[in-house]
């Protein structure tokens, strides 16, 4: 088949296109290439995936209504993944209309792209940012999610109203995917992964948000990408005889499902496995709660393990001393 896949040059994006081209699939990688955080890490990863002869990338920002017109038109995929996004919640308090952009424009012309174009299913990013002020552990699509407290996050919900109601319309199947905590080899510099792990080799204080009481659910990047490909091939399906008491799914071809590692991990223990695997004690700064963060994420999982047979399970011991020994390979060559 051939798919699209959005933000290709992006921490998951890089991963799922190379798995989609290894499954033999013809996969365009498109990114817009922002220098949000360094561009070279990006083209580094392209330089990765460029070797595959049934992947090309187009370098073009999802918010160019007409580009992407031209591109759907042109390319006539059968699949979409929408990975790309401005990702990042602090980033959200300080640049708000980055996020209206991408997140928003850029939403309604992959909408409008697979609505004019007869794409089979669209599989989207969302975010476990959408539980917000949810305080029920652990966080279930069963659940509403009414009260976010950053931007970021209220654009993600607003992806998951967006692609409703085109699955409603136009009859346009689409699964969004809430990714909780994502880590691991080539991840985001601004994620703690990064920062945590960067300044512990450096030997540089680490700045521990919330004085540590905070527990992530963090999900290895290959746990992510494999649930990402299996959904990809579950195509929902409209029945006008559901019930509508479950808000991931829908009479309409429309579903959402939660990929965390369920079993959250608290910060200081994620520290130490870090530590762990650099061999370097960290020098921690304890800081209060920042605007926009929650003080825990817990993936119910159970719906994803139900339709795909799979729920991500690398220990957090073992995902971040490949991410540890990447970063060396990487930075300190």
């Amino acid at each position: 088949m051939k798919f699209l896949v959005t933000g290709a040059a992006g921490f998951i994006g890089f991963y799922t296109a190379a798995r989609l081209c290894e499954a033999g699939h013809e996969v365009v990688g498109l990114d817009n290439l922002n220098d949000y955080y360094d561009v070279n890490l990006k083209h580094a990863r392209l330089k990765e995936i460029t070797p595959y002869k049934n992947f090309r990338f187009v370098e073009l920002d999802i918010a160019d209504r007409a580009g992407m017109e031209k591109l759907f038109k042109t390319e006539k995929f059968n699949r979409v993944i929408h990975l790309a996004a401005q990702a990042g919640v602090r980033y959200s308090l300080e640049n708000p209309f980055a996020y209206v952009d991408s997140n928003l424009v850029g939403m309604m012309t992959i909408l409008e792209g697979c609505r004019q174009n007869n794409v089979e299913h669209l599989v989207y990013a969302s975010s476990s940012s959408v539980y917000g002020m949810n305080t029920k552990m652990p966080f279930s699509t069963v659940d509403g999610v009414d009260h976010p407290v950053s931007l970021y996050a209220a654009t993600k919900k607003s992806n998951e109203l967006m692609a409703h109601s085109y699955s409603h319309l136009y009859d346009i199947p689409t699964t969004g995917l809430r990714f909780f905590t994502v880590y691991g080899p080539w991840g985001r510099p601004d994620m703690a992964p990064f920062l945590f792990t960067d300044a512990i080799i450096n030997e540089r204080p680490i700045k521990v948000f919330n004085h540590g009481k905070m527990r992530r659910d963090f999900t290895y990047v290959d746990d992510i990408v494999e649930g990402v490909v299996r959904i990809q091939d579950v195509i929902p399906s409209r029945d006008n005889n559901r019930t509508m008491d479950n808000p991931s799914i829908s009479k309409a071809p429309y579903r959402v499902y939660n990929i965390g590692n369920n079993e959250p991990i608290e910060l200081m223990e994620f520290i130490q496995a870090i530590e762990s695997a650099a061999g370097k004690e960290a020098v921690k700064e304890f800081m209060p709660m920042q605007p926009g963060d929650v003080p825990a994420t817990f993936a119910n999982v159970e719906d994803l393990e139900k339709t795909v047979g799979f729920k991500p399970n690398t220990s957090i011991q073992g995902g971040m001393s490949q991410f540890v020994d990447w970063y060396k390979s990487y930075y300190l060559k």
